[in-house]
């Protein structure tokens, strides 16, 4: 399997990213985009997903946290997409449900070419420290339209925003490395399409 890295750059009058993303890496991950609770967040992904990772984003912080968040998204996807290539080779499908302390998070990824988002997640309160809640919704919304799969999230019971946002976060890591993990079985594009 040829190397599975990408790097995307992307910038606007409201952003400037940058993104590399390694598949095959060792989960070594370095995140700076301004926003304290998304850096740790993001760093969950790169750790749980095995992946080499790393942002870099400037954003109009002053407005809020929403522009940086979702143009991370974006990014972190296309990167993704690039990645993977033809998808070769690949399981595609990745399932984990990861718990945090009281909270319990289901993560599901097809990594199907079609864009596909289900959320079913409740918080307590609208933030977790200055973080609005509401963006990790947005993130992985444009995380899916942009890496063109399938994500579902639910989270059946939880209390504490940032358990709950954590356990998602996490989830979603072990679900993408599972999804890209190469399968020593399959040696054509896992679809009966012949194609993703």
């Amino acid at each position: 399997m040829a190397q599975r890295k990408a790097q995307i750059k992307r910038k606007t009058k409201e952003t400037d990213i940058q993104v590399s993303l390694n598949l095959d890496g060792a989960g070594k991950v370095s995140v700076s985009t301004g926003v304290g609770f998304f850096d740790h967040m993001l760093d969950h992904i790169g750790r749980h997903g095995l992946f080499d990772l790393t942002i870099s984003a400037a954003g109009d912080l002053h407005v809020d946290a929403h522009h940086t968040v979702e143009d991370v998204a974006i990014c972190l996807g296309q990167a993704l997409r690039e990645a993977l290539g033809d998808k070769r080779g690949i399981r595609r499908f990745g399932f984990f449900i990861v718990p945090m302390d009281e909270s319990l998070a289901q993560v599901t990824v097809d990594l199907s070419g079609r864009a596909a988002f289900v959320y079913r997640v409740k918080y307590r309160a609208g933030k977790v420290g200055d973080f609005d809640v509401e963006l990790v919704q947005e993130f992985l919304g444009a995380l899916a339209q942009n890496a063109q799969m399938n994500l579902h999230v639910a989270v059946p019971y939880g209390t504490n925003n940032h358990h709950i946002a954590e356990a998602i976060f996490k989830a979603l890591g072990k679900a993408l490395r599972q999804a890209v993990e190469p399968d020593p079985r399959e040696k054509a594009v896992p679809s009966t399409k012949g194609s993703l």
